[in-house]
């Protein structure tokens, strides 16, 4: 998979609503990519992505699940008033990012929109110039009247960011949607380059729903497909804006991060620090002692227990419409993962211990 088909498909990934519980416009995308690289496809009873393809190993092969989120945040309409709509926000959206937002309405048609919020002079006097806006305080402004709005829009109806993406630079790419459609494009560079891998393991390379608010699609579909490892490829905080303490963010352009915590087995941890030091991949280890905040957590406690691996890309801006990551680091993400499932061997498990 060369840059110029990366890009491409970056655009179209970031372009897609797939807002957390609604990913269908995502799916869209992701499985007529994954499907020629593939054996198997299906959709599972939530709404995931499951590819599936065959190892070379003798039969009953172990398996290895990828899981990426392609649920983004966003808004959802909470009241009708009038012309306007109220909303509440789905998966964590900053209030302080949504004014003078443009936004598309996924109602009965899909309407654009702004978000738009009182001037300070119109607040009610007890409200400060300067606080910070209150999503309660916004409104959604479709530009029609009543009649129109009540037609085509419903309380429950669902909204998204409307920034189109866009290049920034020669190695990075900006847009909304980026956690976790990131770990999607890591995730096609790694079935990419498994096309030329003789790999002994199954490998399901999943698509998942809700990461954002429940976790539904990987504890679901790791149930369902029932692992011997899982991999959580997932965005992360990137440092280099200015004020930001170093030390709660990684550099972008610099490799992936690999986690360590009580979410990673710490055997898998060394299986990816020993194949990235091999193809000379550069990483930094990422601290995570409680919750990873990743599907990891839920993959690794399905069933009887899942050892399980998290890999993180960079991006700044996080659950805004202008995150940015390093098309560098999405491709090394992509390219270690492939390398440590070509390394997995038929007594792998044997050998992997919780020391």
């Amino acid at each position: 998979m060369d840059r110029k088909e990366l890009v491409a498909l970056a655009k179209d990934l970031f372009s897609a609503a797939g807002i957390s519980g609604h990913e269908q416009a995502a799916r869209d995308v992701v499985r007529p990519t994954w499907e020629p690289l593939v054996d198997e496809i299906e959709v599972s009873r939530l709404g995931s992505l499951h590819a599936l393809r065959h190892g070379r190993g003798a039969a009953p092969r172990p398996r290895v699940m990828l899981a990426a989120h392609m649920d983004v945040v966003g808004l959802m309409v909470k009241q009708v008033v009038g012309s306007f709509l109220r909303v509440s926000d789905i998966g964590g959206v900053d209030p302080r990012l949504l004014p003078g937002q443009p936004v598309v309405v996924h109602g009965r048609r899909d309407l654009p929109a702004v978000v738009a919020h009182p001037p300070h002079h119109l607040l009610p006097p007890e409200r400060s110039a300067k606080s910070a806006p209150r999503t309660n305080e916004m409104w959604v402004d479709m530009g029609l009247g009543a009649v129109e709005v009540g037609r085509w829009v419903r309380v429950g109806d669902v909204i998204s960011f409307a920034q189109p993406p866009f290049e920034l630079g020669e190695t990075r790419i900006s847009g909304r949607g980026l956690d976790d459609r990131v770990g999607i494009l890591a995730i096609t560079v790694c079935l990419h380059e498994l096309q030329h891998v003789a790999h002994r393991w199954e490998v399901a390379a999943v698509a998942t729903v809700s990461e954002e608010m429940t976790f539904g699609g990987a504890s679901t579909s790791a149930f369902g497909l029932r692992p011997e490892l899982a991999i959580a490829v997932d965005a992360t905080h990137a440092t280099g804006v200015p004020d930001l303490p170093e030390f709660k963010a990684f550099p972008m352009g610099g490799g992936p991060t690999l986690g360590m915590g009580s979410d990673i087995h710490p055997g898998l941890l060394r299986t990816f620090e020993v194949a990235a030091k091999a193809a000379e991949i550069p990483y930094v280890l990422e601290v995570m002692p409680g919750h990873s905040g990743t599907d990891a957590r839920a993959m690794q406690v399905t069933q009887e227990g899942v050892p399980t691996m998290v890999v993180s890309i960079p991006v700044r801006y996080m659950h805004s419409p202008v995150e940015v990551a390093d098309l560098g680091d999405i491709e090394r993400t992509g390219r270690l993962v492939a390398d440590v499932i070509a390394s997995l061997d038929d007594e792998y498990m044997q050998r992997l211990v919780w020391e």
